[in-house]
């Protein structure tokens, strides 16, 4: 499969997880990607396996704090003009935290906030004007089935991802006649530094019975990141023409 020769996508979060996985799908399937991540050992693994699969040479990799207004507005200039335009913006970059909502302070709350919903919007706000004179362009958010469904412990990260679905169809809509798509991912239950490291931190007290909804119907356990990473790049190819202003769920039936 060769749905991305020609094509430009920078993809944020491309120093783990489904944003690393993204990275690495793209490229194979021949398109042209810039990768960007605060985390720059991460980044250079992320290169460094595109070296082992003969890839790099259509890969950039840059240092970007999506919750810095200053950082984006120097760095998504930057990865255009290593592009030469953009086609596609992959926004997989975020955090995942966890406490009891009665004792989530407001700094936690805001830090959440920042990266995963204002980190979102900064990176689209300054990729708008290039997308818009791109090929078939894309915006792909990342939402996750917290935003719809019940997820204990994390208020504040249901919060950003709900704002990032509901911002992704305002943005399909307004720019539709333009010819911009823009359309959420919405994972669950995916194996990543993020669900299965440090990055949940769930309280001491936590009442397991609560994530029984949690658990795939299919596929026995939770589903690696390239599972996802998949969807993303149907998603921005010419194959999801006909999707904008939707979310897409990817957990394995973990809610019917």
């Amino acid at each position: 499969m060769n749905r991305y020769a020609g094509r430009r996508v920078l993809i944020t979060g491309a120093g783990s997880g489904i944003g690393q996985a993204t990275v690495h799908r793209i490229l194979a399937e021949g398109g042209d990607v810039v990768g960007v991540d605060v985390n720059e050992a991460g980044l250079k693994a992320t290169f460094d396996t595109a070296v082992g699969d003969g890839t790099a040479e259509r890969l950039s990799t840059a240092r970007l704090d999506i919750s810095d207004e200053a950082s984006v507005a120097a760095g998504v200039p930057a990865a255009v003009d290593t592009l030469g335009g953009l086609d596609v913006l992959v926004n997989a970059a975020g955090i995942l935290r966890s406490e009891h909502t009665h004792k989530t302070t407001l700094d936690l709350f805001n830090k959440i906030i920042a990266v995963n919903l204002t980190g979102t919007f900064l990176m689209i706000r300054e990729a708008i004007p290039a997308l818009l004179e791109g090929n078939e362009p894309v915006v792909v958010n990342f939402s996750s089935t917290s935003a719809s469904f019940a997820h204990p412990y994390m208020s504040a990260y249901a919060a950003s991802k709900g704002g990032i679905q509901s911002m992704t169809h305002a943005i399909a809509s307004e720019y539709s006649k333009q010819g911009l798509r823009a359309v959420s991912v919405a994972p669950g239950s995916i194996a990543s530094d993020m669900t299965t490291g440090k990055g949940p931190g769930l309280p001491e007290d936590t009442d397991w019975s609560l994530f029984a909804k949690l658990v795939p119907a299919i596929g026995g356990g939770m589903a690696g990141p390239e599972t996802v990473a998949g969807v993303v790049a149907m998603l921005g190819s010419e194959d999801g023409r006909f999707i904008t202003g939707t979310e897409v769920r990817v957990d394995g039936g973990t809610h019917f």
